[in-house]
């Protein structure tokens, strides 16, 4: 007579069975339930310890099979787990002696039920919080264009995410730009209106980089950057520097006022300077 083999967290042997794949004769192996039901070898081993799940037979070799029903327990089990159940609950839920098979499946399903309401809900969410991430403005582009004027292009946008989506500051903006209101945006678009008039006519008045009145002006320029992130000195020089190598903002600035574009970055770099930044070397915090 053959003596039982000893349980192993390793894999048994199989048996082919009439072509049907590694089965015995009274049911599936752990290894052939394992891939069938989407869990590891190692936690079949760990229900069958614990009571939960205990395969109920046994091939001609000795090893152990799960039936038809111990897979149907194992299905069981893996939905009350999805649900967040502990495995000492699930197991006192299977095993409740006043509780049917059918009662069960009703119990899973009103519960994955109210579980798929919850996570469609937070897909949303998500794809909300992401179309705020994607366009940084709650505005559609007909009323990017009525708030921001003609000149902007709502491609711009996607364009800066591209450059710095992966920055603390883009969240920071996307954050702070998703809870904003058309209202908002008018009231920081008439801001920036009125900034770049007086920039205008500082600038053409001789307003020189490094004076009180221009550092006041570069200040005023920083805190309108800071409504959308915190910027630093050093960042607004950064910004300041890209103003004149971007075609694009100088084309902007220059149309405000003959050569604003030079004259605003070497106003940022004045004024940077003077809270103890160096402008040459800073870079990108």
């Amino acid at each position: 007579m053959t003596s039982e083999p000893p349980d192993s967290p390793q894999e048994e042997p199989t048996i082919i069975w009439e072509g049907a794949g590694p089965v015995g004769p009274d049911g599936l192996t752990v290894g052939r339930t394992a891939a069938l039901v989407g869990v590891s070898v190692k936690t079949l081993h760990h229900w069958d310890t614990i009571g939960l799940v205990r395969p109920s037979g046994r091939t001609w070799a000795g090893y152990r099979v799960y039936s038809a029903d111990d897979v149907a327990r194992i299905h069981r089990v893996l939905v009350y787990k999805e649900l967040g159940f502990p495995l000492a609950q699930i197991g006192r839920l299977l095993d409740d002696p006043d509780t049917d098979a059918r009662a069960h499946l009703r119990r899973q399903r009103s519960q994955l039920v109210d579980r798929i309401a919850r996570l469609e809900k937070m897909v949303g969410a998500v794809d909300r919080m992401l179309e705020a991430s994607r366009t940084g403005l709650r505005l559609t582009p007909e009323q990017q264009v009525e708030i921001f004027g003609a000149d902007w292009q709502p491609a711009w946008v996607e364009e800066a995410e591209d450059r710095w989506g992966d920055t603390a500051q883009w969240a920071q903006y996307a954050e702070r730009a998703a809870a904003m209101s058309p209202e908002d945006w008018k009231e920081v678009a008439a801001a920036t209106d009125a900034l770049n008039a007086d920039l205008a006519t500082a600038r053409q008045s001789g307003v020189a980089p490094g004076s009180d009145e221009a550092n006041a002006l570069a200040e005023r320029h920083r805190a309108l950057l800071s409504r959308y992130f915190d910027c630093s000195h050093a960042m607004q020089v950064c910004i300041g520097r890209m103003f004149v190598d971007d075609p694009r903002y100088a084309a902007y600035y220059d149309t405000v006022a003959p050569d604003l574009t030079v004259w605003l970055r070497d106003v940022i770099f004045a004024n940077a300077a003077a809270h103890g930044v160096d402008p040459e070397t800073v870079t990108w915090e």
